[in-house]
């Protein structure tokens, strides 16, 4: 039977790197008692696979694991289990069912949205930023960047890649919404449009001035951007 199971990161545990939260989920299936199935082998492991694992730093309230189980309890119970051994930093938020012929979420992986907003002792430059993005993000009909890979550069239209650019305010401070590409193919950073839209201002762009926060993670179905959490059924 297979599981997908939400949850988000936050506070210290956001400094916790994704090898770790790996094992750190290992071990919180074995003390919440979930009946996990394991590969066969010399070195059987838990079935289990994340979806577009976090950058260290960023918080999220969408991250997800697809386990395999042999049997399990109602959703309810199983998210009660999990949040009672879980450390304060990580909680379970949804638990369920997918279909057999369901793909892991780590395939389906198509898009993701962000906040990001200026840390409380960070200034924030004096700068009209709504009406600026009109002009940056709306009118032209490209946005060419060079993007860094691991053997070269490699030029990118982020019109291509930026779903939704969107700016709000919290206690008069501004946050920027943001929607893209995220995947195997195109994966494209929040912190990479930020930073052409500060260029684009005349701005010096500090990422450590920037807190991260992923708000959720999109698989397409039928040409249609659909949450990973949607997918599959609650377990009564």
């Amino acid at each position: 039977m297979k599981i997908r199971i939400k949850f988000g990161k936050y506070g210290v545990m956001k400094f916790i790197g994704h090898l770790d939260i790996m094992r750190y989920f290992q071990k919180c299936m074995r003390r919440a008692d979930i009946d996990i199935a394991y590969s066969e082998g010399f070195s059987p492991h838990q079935i289990m696979s994340f979806a577009a694992p976090l950058g260290v730093g960023i918080t999220s309230d969408g991250e997800y694991v697809d386990i395999e189980v042999h049997s399990t309890k109602s959703s309810k119970e199983s998210i009660d289990a999990l949040n009672a051994v879980m450390v304060e930093g990580v909680e379970i938020t949804s638990y369920r069912k997918l279909g057999d012929n369901d793909k892991k979420a780590m395939s389906l992986v198509a898009a993701a949205d962000y906040e990001l907003y200026i840390k409380d002792n960070y200034e924030v430059p004096d700068v009209d930023f709504e009406a600026a993005l009109q002009e940056f993000f709306y009118k032209p009909s490209e946005i060419l960047i060079t993007k860094q890979t691991k053997k070269s550069e490699k030029v990118m239209d982020l019109k291509q890649l930026v779903y939704d650019f969107k700016i709000y305010r919290k206690e008069d401070r501004p946050v920027f919404y943001l929607k893209v590409s995220t995947g195997s193919t195109d994966n494209l950073k929040p912190e990479l449009v930020l930073a052409s839209f500060y260029e684009y201002l005349g701005l010096g762009f500090d990422p450590l001035s920037i807190q991260i926060h992923r708000i959720d993670v999109y698989g397409r179905i039928d040409e249609k951007l659909v949450s990973l959490g949607q997918m599959g059924e609650i377990i009564e």
